[in-house]
């Protein structure tokens, strides 16, 4: 069964910005917790990393799972201006235990792997002179905070 992906950008609420980054309890730990909740239903995995504004998200799975997944996203209250990175097949899971998680990011890491090269989830095939791809710089924010945890 063929994988498929989507990455995208937005920016977080007041109420949820208002809750920063040292949230356990707050209004995106509850959004979160119900994600995992459906995606581990609809066999999707990803990541949310939150810089305490904005958000930056990748999502995995089987496209009817994914469909729906990316559906709930759009319609969310919780953020505004979404702008989708890059959506399409990838040739196998980059997060496979995660049904969802959210991780805190630098304020302006965010920007930087938003406005990267996202072009076919390309990851570490590129040259000096490219740079790395926007899947480059989410794995390496991932691997960050799971080796600081």
């Amino acid at each position: 069964m063929p994988i498929r992906a989507v990455a995208y950008a937005s920016e977080a609420i007041r109420e949820i910005a208002a809750d920063g980054l040292g949230q356990t309890e707050g209004k995106l730990c509850a959004i979160v917790d119900d994600a995992a909740r459906f995606n581990r239903n609809a066999g999707v995995t990803g990541v949310l990393l939150f810089d305490g504004e904005h958000f930056l998200q990748y999502l995995e799975g089987p496209e009817d799972g994914l469909s729906v997944a990316y559906s709930r996203v759009i319609g969310a209250s919780s953020h505004t201006g979404l702008v989708e990175l890059q959506r399409g097949r990838v040739g196998h899971r980059r997060l496979p235990f995660w049904p969802m998680r959210w991780l805190p990011a630098e304020l302006h890491e965010l920007g930087r792997i938003a406005e990267a090269d996202w072009t076919d989830f390309a990851q570490g095939e590129r040259t000096a002179e490219q740079g790395p791809s926007g899947m480059d710089l989410l794995m390496g924010a991932v691997k960050q905070q799971v080796a600081a945890i």
